[in-house]
């Protein structure tokens, strides 16, 4: 197994993506590629006393910006860190990507470069997002604004598949998002993506509040890419939030000084699991190779996490089983 990462996808590129890297071909070892212009990677990586020497520098020519058209990808950015690392894996050279750049440029990259599995309409983006006793993968995040109801019905075969090969949770529960429990909620899209959900060869438990998905009510959250990315924005929100308010009770005087002294360590862990780095970044779900698609804040932590991330989507052969569901669902000729 090869990664490769595009050195130059992030707000703090390209020092965190050598930074994280570096240790994760120490612990996973596991060969590593990095994108981007070599002589500037190396420049970095010295000035900041980055070991890079088990790594492999791959020179790209440019870098596409989160402000550019993504679909320049293709044309004038054919020749970015972004693009090089997606030709990698198109043509055998690498097995997994792994990128904190743009997410429109990484969709229409994984989409026309890696190209889609076969029969499936969309690639969506999947964050896993943590609950109050868990976590559960969101689908889509924010890659498809406007979707059809058989698009839906896909995020909730692959979310299933890959909440149970690398999540290990054994028949996960999948449930679409919407503004009622009961099955005549919902608008024409909701209501026709239900008949195909209950139909499709996974453990379907019916329509999800917003109220219920961060209390645990399922282990995938199917929507379209809009509702899917304010629900993701406003569970970033709320998180900073929570913090925020924390800092100040525990800041407010000596004797909230002293209670923060005795459950800090709780409170330490609670934060660890709301944190973004720990699970390294969102699978871009729908292509034919892995595609980890880390946060563009990411630290060096974060990109380490990403990478342990993709190779275990990569050894628990997430596609096959989304080819399997797919397979299943065309055998009881639902699509």
């Amino acid at each position: 197994m090869k990664i490769v990462v595009d050195g130059f996808g992030g707000d703090n590129a390209p020092l965190a993506v050598l930074q994280g890297c570096a240790l994760a071909a120490e612990e996973y070892k596991v060969p590593i590629a990095v994108t981007g212009d070599v002589e500037t990677m190396k420049k970095t990586a010295q000035e900041n006393q980055v070991d890079i020497s088990k790594l492999e520098l791959v020179q790209a020519d440019s870098v596409i910006d989160i402000e550019e058209d993504p679909t320049e990808i293709t044309k004038s950015k054919s020749d970015s860190s972004m693009a090089v690392a997606f030709k990698m894996v198109a043509s055998g050279e690498a097995d997994v990507f792994v990128s904190a750049g743009s997410t429109g440029a990484i969709v229409v990259g994984a989409s026309l470069i890696v190209k889609r599995i076969k029969g499936i309409k969309r690639a969506a983006l999947a964050p896993i997002i943590p609950t109050v006793n868990g976590c559960y993968m969101l689908m889509d995040g924010g890659a498809n604004v406007d979707c059809r109801p058989e698009m839906l019905l896909h995020f909730g075969l692959m979310g299933s598949a890959y909440m149970n090969q690398i999540m290990g949770i054994k028949n996960p529960r999948v449930g679409l998002a919407n503004i009622g429990a009961e099955e005549t909620k919902g608008g024409e899209l909701q209501l026709k993506a239900y008949e195909l959900l209950k139909k499709a060869p996974i453990n379907f438990t019916g329509n999800v509040e917003a109220r219920d998905i961060p209390l645990g009510g399922c282990d995938v959250v199917v929507a379209d890419g809009f509702s899917g990315n304010i629900i993701l924005k406003l569970t970033e929100g709320m998180g900073k939030l929570i913090s925020m308010k924390l800092k100040d009770i525990f800041m407010s005087g000596v004797l909230s000084k002293v209670a923060a002294l005795i459950v800090m360590k709780k409170v330490n862990a609670f934060k660890k699991s709301m944190d973004y780095t720990e699970y390294g970044g969102a699978p871009l779900m729908g292509v034919r190779k892995p595609v980890i698609k880390a946060h563009g804040s990411s630290n060096a932590v974060a990109f380490k996490n990403a990478v342990r991330q993709a190779i275990r989507f990569t050894e628990n052969d997430v596609i096959g089983e989304i080819e399997g569901h797919l397979a299943a669902c065309e055998a009881g000729g639902e699509e």
